[in-house]
């Protein structure tokens, strides 16, 4: 590993990346080599996680090429020095910002979206000018295999894929100018405390139990519909599925109907489980999740399938039971009853900040006060899941939930450092700043800085 860093730093220290035709035209070839491999992306996917093709180019492929798209579409204008007006302190001057790519980054991606949170990061790291190195996740052989491929195309000491074992155990303990890691918390503490002794700068992509509440003026078809999309995408797998679902009491047995309703529509054939449902990625994962069930508390659901755990509903929800105390990850809709937003607002404000929060809802005071009192990474109004897809809303977490975000321009923003530059005049200047000091500069100096005395 030692020698792949090496070779990218000493190929970054040549300038090669920091030309922006040579980056265009490393993304082309980019472009090119997932038109090559569409057949064996969808192909690994359907090995790795039973995902079938439509679920590959809606979740998959089709974000990751609107990005790239995004990215040679925009990158001459994002890449361009910007012009900053400077103030009169510094007068005659010129300000800039300057995009500076970082270096060599390291993209460390997890199992459940394994190209896109793979590929989108990437993107942004060549398009900001930096050498790459990838860490797929294990938990996606086939997957991995793929973006192995593709990245085959680019020279090591650009771009290089790390599958070998005794790579990836040192990987994290090695020195790189900034990471980009989606995955867990705990994980993220361990690779933080790793890189502490280097203060390398990473965003973080993490997760958390996404609330979504649903209200009593909500409408109740729309909204089971779009609750039931999010949470079963994936077969739940995603880390911005609403993790459990906040219903008013007094719409609760309507909306589950509904629900249900649309689970059998979606996801079901003659009552068996349709054959494109995903399954889940092993079997600690699915025995942890089958342990979260109390059969108890099963409105609709709880059985498996071999690898695949079927859709299911939990009522009755208490937030001490064992589904509350971690994140679902997986096809279970916890049911939380309430009746006063306001109580369920001051809860939320004492737990850890969410990645996602959704919130169903007609009344523009309450929706404002979810807007305004939550805190949460991101999220929707009336629906779930969607606001990943808009290219101009930064995605990304804070506190347990990760720390930077990406999508469209703040992915460029993110892997480029922006370094202020401040260009003066050879000759003439104001000279206040310069002693002696008299009264008439005290006076000018608090004019510039907009001081007033009582």
């Amino acid at each position: 590993m030692l020698e792949i860093l090496q070779k990218q730093k000493e190929f970054f220290n040549t300038k090669t990346t920091i030309d922006v035709n040579f980056r265009l035209t490393q993304l082309k070839k980019l472009k090119s080599q997932i038109s090559v491999y569409y057949d064996q992306i969808c192909s690994a996917f359907l090995k790795d996680l039973n995902k079938y093709e439509f679920d590959v180019v809606s979740t998959e492929l089709g974000l990751v090429v609107k990005e790239l798209n995004f990215m040679l579409k925009n990158l001459k204008k994002l890449a361009k020095p910007k012009r900053v007006v400077t103030s009169i302190i510094n007068f005659p001057s010129k300000g800039y910002k300057i995009y500076e790519p970082y270096g060599t980054v390291l993209v460390a991606s997890p199992w459940n979206y394994p190209f896109q949170l793979t590929l989108i990061p990437a993107i942004g790291a060549m398009a900001g000018g930096n050498t790459i190195v990838i860490k797929p996740s294990r938990n996606t052989p086939n997957v991995t295999k793929v973006i192995k491929k593709i990245f085959d195309v680019f020279d090591d000491s650009y771009a290089y894929v790390v599958t070998k074992e005794s790579e990836i155990e040192t990987l994290l303990d090695e020195k790189f100018d900034f990471i980009f890691y989606t995955g867990s918390p705990n994980k993220a503490k361990e690779l933080m405390e790793k890189q502490s002794k280097y203060l390398t700068p990473m965003v973080l992509e993490l997760g958390g139990k996404s609330p979504c509440i649903v209200d009593s003026d909500a409408d109740i078809l729309a909204s089971a519909k779009r609750v039931v999309w999010g949470k079963f995408l994936n077969a739940g797998q995603t880390c911005v599925a609403p993790d459990y679902v906040l219903l008013h009491s007094s719409i609760k047995d309507r909306w589950l109907e509904c629900a249900k309703n649309y689970i059998e529509q979606f996801y079901y054939e003659e009552g068996h489980l349709k054959k494109d449902f995903v399954k889940i990625i092993n079997q600690k994962n699915l025995d942890r999740l089958k342990n979260l069930i109390e059969p108890a508390k099963i409105f609709f659901g709880g059985n498996s399938e071999g690898e695949r755990l079927e859709p299911t509903i939990l009522e009755n929800v208490k937030y001490e039971d064992k589904v509350m105390q971690e994140e679902v990850f997986g096809p279970i809709m916890p049911i939380i009853e309430f009746d006063n937003l306001d109580d369920e607002i001051l809860r939320l404000q004492k737990e850890e900040k969410p990645l996602a929060l959704y919130y169903f809802g007609q009344d523009k005071q309450k929706i404002n006060k979810v807007k305004n009192y939550c805190r949460y990474g991101g999220g929707c109004i009336n629906d779930t899941i969607m606001h990943l897809c808009e290219e101009k809303l930064p995605f990304g977490g804070l506190g347990n939930s990760g720390m930077g975000s990406y999508h469209g321009k703040q992915t460029f923003y993110t892997f480029t450092h922006q370094k202020s530059i401040l260009e003066k005049s050879p000759t003439g200047e104001l000279n206040i700043k310069y002693p002696p000091v008299d009264g008439k500069k005290l006076n000018l100096t608090k004019f510039v800085f907009k001081i007033k005395n009582k």
